[in-house]
């Protein structure tokens, strides 16, 4: 089983002192908590009230936010225009929200989950310099002690962009693309798997990733992500 104190590669190490060093990502003003007071606020307006959902489906969903507005804007930047900074504020966030909501998603506390990031494909990774989702179950372990295993799944298969696709033909893209990472080939986990990721769309990313953990007999006991897609525009994003 993975020892609690997560680490990070080497690339994603360095990029965490940016947060020390920059003013606020999203509007650049100064702001001596990296994340400024007012954009703070707009953020807390696409909170959830309800953020888990799914508690039987076949992988629950724990959310912190809508995917709308100023949490929206603020996924892009993280994303796509070197952002990474965002990540420790999304993870804190992400971490406060399972401290509240574990009972209900992980009743029986015998073991505590292993967290495993949604991992992009190498070509991606290359292209982005960052996991997304890594740096955010880094912050989240930082916060709520839970083992990381960066390494637990891996993507073998590059895919096409999802945003477009039907639900049918998302399932088929993502056919395949998952394999068993190098944390648990040798050494299953000795408890259950909880998968991080930042958005929540129609669910066949996670729902792939979770069958193949689950095809080594490795239980999930669900996703927790930054932000879910509201139903009506679920379809439309990647």
């Amino acid at each position: 089983m993975p020892k609690p104190g997560p680490a990070l590669t080497v690339p994603l190490t360095q990029l965490l002192n940016v947060f020390l060093t920059s003013p606020c990502p999203l509007c650049d003003r100064t702001s001596p908590g990296g994340i400024c007071p007012s954009c703070r606020k707009r953020l807390e307006q696409d909170r959830l009230s309800a953020p888990l959902q799914g508690l039987q489906s076949p992988l629950p969903v724990l959310a912190w936010g809508a995917y709308q507005g100023s949490l929206r804007q603020a996924l892009g930047l993280l994303k796509y225009q070197h952002k990474p900074a965002l990540a420790q504020l999304f993870g804190s966030y992400l971490g406060q929200c399972w401290q509240h909501q574990h009972p209900r998603l992980h009743p029986s506390q015998k073991k505590q989950p292993i967290v495993v990031p949604i991992p992009l494909h190498a070509d991606k990774l290359s292209q982005r310099g960052f996991n997304q989702a890594e740096l955010l179950a880094y912050w989240f372990c930082r916060l709520t002690n839970l083992p990381l295993a960066s390494q637990g799944l891996v993507r073998v298969r590059a895919t096409q962009a999802q945003h477009g696709l039907g639900a049918q033909a998302r399932q088929h893209n993502l056919d395949g693309a998952f394999a068993l990472g190098p944390a648990f080939h040798h050494h299953r986990p000795s408890g259950p798997v909880l998968l991080i990721d930042d958005i929540y769309t129609t669910g066949a990313t996670a729902l792939s990733a979770a069958q193949t953990l689950r095809h080594y007999g490795i239980s999930v006991v669900g996703i927790s992500t930054i932000a879910r897609a509201m139903p009506s525009a679920a379809l439309e994003q990647s």
